[in-house]
């Protein structure tokens, strides 16, 4: 198989990357820091610390010139960064070398390829916000659909109480809105510019440093942390953290929708399925496995981009090498999470009767929180449950209903007690007010 499956033809369908992918390549990555290099010359121009005409032809050619990536990869290997490589070959492709020679000016290769990223960044973000509002909607119309539709809630894997299948799906999409909430603060603390020079001082920037950087953030439409950030590396840590928690909203989603759907509980079905090259009769859950997988692949990238963070002195190679090699990595990983998150919200449907089935089985066990707190109206409440207890292990060990023997041994018992539509305590609420929250995305 290839390296990575995000770049496999055979597994492109299973964990595609949609326009993400396209971000993360090396000629989105080249021209991103020559729109940065074209800003920071018309910026310098305006100021007039570069000649304007200069800076002119330097950010039309930005605009123009193609360089091949493949053609940077001998400097790039000396080097051990794309820039020097890039300049070079960027003045030479100008042809004007009374023009050229001010581009890159005062600027060091960490400026650039830093504000690159965070332009790369800032699309991948764009589009996993569009990704997460489908989702959302879908969810929530999902959840209004089945807001009162009974069935077990499972805790350690074992019948629990009842809740319904409307508030599970709340339970699924309403940290993808939190998220979704939480994107302007992420932007506005994260999508830096960086602009700092040679060691972080800006030394060779001139006296308007300030300026300049808040003139190239404003031109970039990105924000100006106005200091250095080239050690400081919180701004990926921070949309690194972000993802995290999408991640982890969407593998709890995918693992409990495999459980869900499998042969023995059969309570929800996940649309189409994949097929088992010697077992006709297989329904694998392809998209939700793909789709944990995936989450559980970030976990361990996300650990080492925090090693990434640890810098030595004022820049440090080897975490800045291994930044490079994790960022995309979750980006295109989350990208393609989404895309089974999308398919599984618009095609996955419940199964009431399988539901209603599970709810009756287990000896009616699901309604014994509901049966100790009626006890507890006629007797005080560690006696109820103890009361409760007992019948429980009777029922499992005469592999009696619940309902029989605690009727038997308590005639005035309403009715309700065992009634599991009655059991869901603010489970229909729930699921509404998720609903309402995604309508309105």
């Amino acid at each position: 198989m290839a390296a990575s499956v995000f770049d496999s033809p055979l597994y492109s369908q299973l964990f595609p990357t949609g326009e993400v992918g396209r971000l993360f390549s090396d000629g989105a990555a080249v021209r991103a820091m020559l729109l940065v290099e074209g800003a920071l010359a018309k910026v310098q121009g305006g100021l007039g610390v570069i000649p304007e005409i200069s800076s002119a032809a330097i950010h039309r050619a930005s605009l123009e010139v193609q360089i091949d990536p493949g053609a940077l990869a001998e400097a790039t290997g000396q080097n051990g960064v794309s820039v020097p490589g890039l300049v070079t070959a960027f003045r030479a492709e100008m042809k004007a070398p009374e023009h050229a020679q001010y581009a890159h000016w005062g600027a060091t290769s960490q400026d650039i390829i830093d504000t690159g990223l965070m332009l790369r960044l800032r699309q991948a973000l764009a589009l996993a916000e569009a990704d997460l509002i489908m989702v959302a909607k879908a969810l929530g119309t999902s959840a209004k659909d089945h807001a009162g539709l009974a069935m077990p809630a499972r805790t350690y894997a074992q019948h629990a109480t009842p809740t319904t299948w409307g508030a599970v799906l709340a339970q699924f999409g309403a940290p993808l809105i939190d998220a979704l909430d939480a994107l302007e603060r992420l932007r506005a603390a994260s999508l830096w510019v960086s602009l700092s020079g040679a060691a972080g001082t800006g030394s060779a920037l001139g006296p308007q440093i300030a300026e300049t950087r808040k003139g190239l953030a404003e031109a970039l439409g990105l924000a100006d942390p106005a200091r250095s950030w080239h050690t400081d590396r919180g701004p990926i840590l921070r949309i690194a953290d972000w993802q995290g928690q999408v991640m982890a909203a969407l593998g709890h989603m995918a693992q409990t929708l495999i459980a869900l759907s499998s042969s023995d509980v059969g309570e929800v079905a996940l649309g189409p399925a994949g097929a088992s090259s010697t077992m006709p009769q297989k329904q694998n859950p392809v998209g939700a496995s793909a789709m944990l997988a995936l989450s559980q692949q970030f976990s361990g990238l996300r650990a080492s981009l925090q090693t990434a963070a640890h810098h030595t002195h004022q820049r440090d190679g080897a975490a800045w090498f291994t930044e490079w090699m994790v960022v995309p990595q979750l980006c295109l990983g989350l990208s393609a999470a989404l895309h089974h998150a999308k398919a599984l919200a618009e095609h996955m449907t419940p199964h009431p009767v399988q539901m209603d089935a599970a709810l009756a089985a287990g000896l009616g066990l699901v309604n014994a929180e509901a049966l100790s707190f009626a006890l507890s109206k006629t007797m005080p409440r560690p006696e109820a449950q103890k009361a409760v207890k007992a019948l429980c292990h009777e029922a499992l060990a005469k592999r009696a209903p619940l309902e029989g023997l605690a009727r038997a041994a308590y005639p005035d018992l309403p009715p309700e007690v065992f009634d599991p539509a009655t059991g869901i305590g603010e489970a229909e609420a729930q699921a509404h007010a998720f609903a309402t929250r995604a309508r309105v995305l």
